[in-house]
């Protein structure tokens, strides 16, 4: 019987175990231009124990940034910070891929520079607030991307990743839910496009799929993971299409020959989770619905099942480093620690033992 502790061949990389590391906003790039710094070369050196780490969203380019703090691979410094963290994680035997995130509507001016505003696909305000330098902000108005715009964004994503093999990144993860930019565009809600971008779920497929595409030819497809959360309301999403348009996604994606399709699975989707593992040709890994409760033992039968090759952890990593000796042992586990705040994917939680 497969286990989550057998070997994996991921795309020709060979992944000591089917546990996954997920990727977790930090905003820690203390360093220069939004660089990261020693200590986050420790934080996933401590877990290279996980057979694939995805990091924290990096932005592909400055418009990218979202929040606080947050890391980037657009210039040659941040290329040079992230070796340090490559080369920490290959010394303990790790295996690593650098996410890319542009935030898109989700964000403020009052993190970029040069009087620049937030991205979308359509100029629609999204509720809520983002936590910035000078506490929570209302969101802002995103200015529409232009179509010559949305062609230099899907060179960034390229560029990003061409930067990411050359600091060292095994590959790439493409962020493609929580309510970020290539979310955005697949959901009727932030996109109220009428041109070949948006309407029809073909239009709103067509950013995600070309990125990937783009991210694909510039590094190869086997170096290429793609992220989705069909379903997830976060950062004031709303998708009543599910079943087609993820359908017509993963049928796009499918011929272009990339490492894996991560599902950060919303409550209720699983019927959905099941058809999607199906129609994907290649490596499923799947961050599944918990609840209130961090992802844990109880969910490593989802690969002995076949729901998923590969299981992603969240905030049991950030509290226990050496997760999957844990697993394996069925404890102890330290408990997560609740923050006041959070700016990211998995809000709430704050590094455990503390690194900053």
């Amino acid at each position: 019987m497969t286990t989550a502790f057998d070997s994996y061949d991921l795309g020709g990389t060979r992944l000591a175990n089917r546990i996954v590391m997920s990727p977790m906003t930090r905003s820690r790039a203390y360093g220069p231009g939004t660089s990261p710094t020693d200590l986050t070369a420790t934080y996933y050196a401590q877990r290279t124990s996980a057979g694939l780490i995805v990091t924290e969203g990096i932005q592909p380019s400055v418009i990218g940034q979202g929040y606080p703090d947050t890391p980037g691979l657009h210039s040659a410094e941040q290329i040079a910070a992230w070796r340090k963290v490559t080369d920490a994680v290959h010394r303990a035997g790790g295996v690593i891929f650098a996410q890319l995130m542009h935030a898109g509507r989700i964000g403020h001016p009052s993190l970029l520079p040069d009087g620049l505003v937030p991205v979308g696909p359509s100029a629609v305000t999204p509720r809520g607030k983002v936590f910035t330098h000078d506490g929570p902000k209302d969101f802002v108005t995103p200015k529409a991307l232009t179509e010559a715009e949305i062609a230099q964004t899907i060179d960034d994503f390229a560029a990003a990743a061409r930067n990411a093999i050359a600091a060292g990144f095994d590959g790439v993860e493409i962020h493609g839910a929580n309510g970020y930019l290539v979310h955005q565009f697949l959901a009727p809600n932030a996109n109220r496009r009428t041109d070949a971008w948006g309407g029809s779920v073909d239009g709103r497929i067509r950013f995600g799929a070309e990125v990937a595409a783009a991210v694909a030819g510039a590094i190869g497809g086997e170096k290429v993971g793609f992220r989705i959360s069909p379903g997830n309301p976060v950062n004031d999403i709303a998708e009543d299409d599910l079943r087609e348009t993820y359908g017509a996604l993963v049928a796009r994606l499918a011929p272009l020959g990339l490492a894996y399709l991560h599902q950060m699975e919303a409550p209720g989707v699983r019927d959905l989770t099941v058809r999607l593992r199906k129609e994907w040709p290649g490596t499923f890994v799947l961050n599944p619905s918990t609840g209130d409760d961090p992802t844990g033992p109880g969910e490593l039968t989802l690969v002995a099942d076949g729901t998923a090759d590969l299981l992603a952890f969240g905030a049991l990593f950030l509290a226990n480093p050496d997760l999957p000796a844990r697993l394996a042992a069925d404890g102890p586990f330290n408990t997560p620690e609740r923050a006041t705040y959070f700016g990211g994917d998995h809000r709430g939680y704050t590094d455990y033992p503390a690194l900053a």
